[in-house]
């Protein structure tokens, strides 16, 4: 498969024009960055405790740990692929860490086995998709109940204490004032762009999601690809869970399980198209902000948490209706 090769197959699917203006993923990363720079300055405006720095960082480091399983969801999503379990995967990974460390283990080294278990896992989830060829949305929603019942089974569905300060610095520390989680945040952020943008992984996530009959013919292999951000996803999921864990100073089993929603929602209204083949990491992350941004808003003023409920099925709604406009507009 030579670089000519995968450039062919990257042009195809990214046709260009003014007729495809609404399909082109930078389009999209413009237009929610005004709408965040909207909605800044309207909570500025309605809340005289918005612009504190202290809520500022709260808002960066509440979203971290949805915003790094939204980074690793969106290149799985864009080369067809999906993962609900990735929370019961958070969920189970920081419970995992919490008994290994009470057996006596370094909580270090119980992290890194946590890790791995959870890379095995989002193995087990690409295995069942790409060779059995089940569907990625009942097999992952399978393992999100199996997964999650685990955690539930370990723990006996209560919350596993984990108290050690180096380890709790992960979810409350700060560096030059800007949260840890937030940091971490960024870092896989940086690193997931330059590998979906700059490498030739990258143009085969987009080229698998876009045709992957295609691709097959080109030489690329589309399981390969798939079954690698399955674990990429594991594991990602798996450090999620543990920022979660250091923040709360405990394991709870179902802790991220509340962000699933918030998780998909993220990636779908950043411009990521559940069809795949399109999406963008920066534009996952604008939307991560602009979900965070609007619940600490709306809790700003008062506004009740059921109503918040409401509206981010609102946005969920709403940003699945925009993808499938940006798909009619390129056809």
């Amino acid at each position: 498969m030579t670089e000519r090769n995968l450039d062919k197959v990257e042009v195809k699917f990214s046709r260009s024009g003014f007729r495809n203006l609404m399909s082109q993923d930078w389009t999209g990363v413009v237009a929610l960055g005004i709408f965040y720079i909207m909605i800044f300055i309207a909570f500025s405006v309605l809340s005289p405790y918005f612009l504190q720095t202290r809520n500022l960082m709260s808002i960066g480091s509440n979203m971290s740990v949805i915003g790094l399983m939204a980074i690793a969801g969106t290149p799985l999503i864009i080369a067809g692929g999906l993962d609900l379990s990735v929370a019961a995967i958070a969920g189970v990974s920081g419970v995992i860490v919490s008994l290994l460390y009470g057996a006596g283990i370094n909580v270090w080294a119980a992290c890194a086995i946590a890790v791995a278990i959870a890379a095995a896992l989002g193995g087990f989830n690409g295995f069942l998709t790409t060779r059995l060829r089940l569907d990625p949305l009942i097999v992952t929603l399978g393992t999100m109940s199996i997964f999650g019942g685990a955690a539930l089974v370990l723990t006996g569905g209560l919350s596993k204490p984990l108290i050690v300060p180096g380890f709790n610095w992960l979810g409350s520390g700060r560096v030059l004032g800007i949260p840890v989680p937030l940091l971490i945040m960024i870092a896989f952020c940086i690193a997931a762009w330059w590998v979906m943008t700059k490498t030739r992984f990258g143009r085969e996530i987009y080229a698998t999601g876009g045709n992957p009959d295609a691709s097959r013919i080109m030489g690329i292999n589309v399981d390969r690809v798939r079954v690698i951000l399955y674990v990429a996803s594991g594991i990602v999921g798996a450090i999620a869970g543990i920022i979660l864990a250091a923040m709360l100073g405990a394991a709870a089993p179902n802790a991220a399980g509340s962000h699933l929603l918030t998780v998909i929602a993220a990636i779908i209204l950043g411009g990521t198209s559940l069809n795949g083949g399109r999406g963008s990491v920066w534009g996952t992350v604008l939307a991560v902000l602009i979900l965070g941004t609007l619940n600490n808003g709306l809790t700003l003023l008062d506004v009740s948490s059921f109503w918040q409920e409401i509206t981010r099925g609102i946005v969920l709604i709403s940003a699945v209706a925009f993808d499938q406009i940006r798909i009619r507009s390129g056809d």
